[in-house]
């Protein structure tokens, strides 16, 4: 398997080996575009794995604060009371960048700058950039890419 998020159509493929199309999603990538350099909050191009797989067997709609359940579960009214907060709901796909100098090492270190694939609220508009550099999904979607995909899967992230 292979992903690959296309920053212009702000979308995530799951291709099979052979380069198949298995699955299309629409996503919401950076608000500020793509770069790679650390405080940016760009989205990075180019490949990557996934580096590790967090969440597992979390209930939809957790809440996750530095990698971690914090214990709730999301809702539209904690959205309200938290206005403008970046929400990582559901599950993680960390990435780490494969890529000396461009996404990996330094200050263009893809995992170091925390860049995730996870959940945002079902209230959030995917289909265009909004990030602060990571790719955010539907949870419902996030859960079945999450069951379908290991940890070292490879990632290309093309603008």
């Amino acid at each position: 398997m292979k992903i690959l998020i296309q920053i212009q159509t702000q979308t995530l493929e799951l291709l099979d080996d052979s380069g198949k199309l298995l699955r299309r999603y629409s996503v919401s990538t950076g608000a500020n575009g793509v770069g790679e350099e650390d405080g940016s909050f760009c989205t990075p191009r180019g490949r990557h794995v996934v580096r590790a797989k967090i969440g597992e067997g979390q209930p939809e709609n957790t809440v996750f604060v530095k990698r971690r359940p914090t214990g709730e579960i999301y809702t539209p009214e904690m959205g309200e009371q938290h206005q403008g907060r970046d929400w990582i709901l559901s599950r993680i796909l960390w990435l780490s960048g494969c890529e000396s100098g461009y996404n990996r090492g330094g200050s263009c270190d893809t995992m170091r700058r925390y860049i995730y694939i996870h959940g945002t609220p079902d209230g959030t508009e995917l289909g265009r950039p909004g990030s602060r550099g990571c790719v955010r999904m539907r949870n419902r979607e996030l859960l079945e890419l999450f069951d379908k995909i290991e940890a070292g899967t490879e990632v290309e992230i093309v603008a």
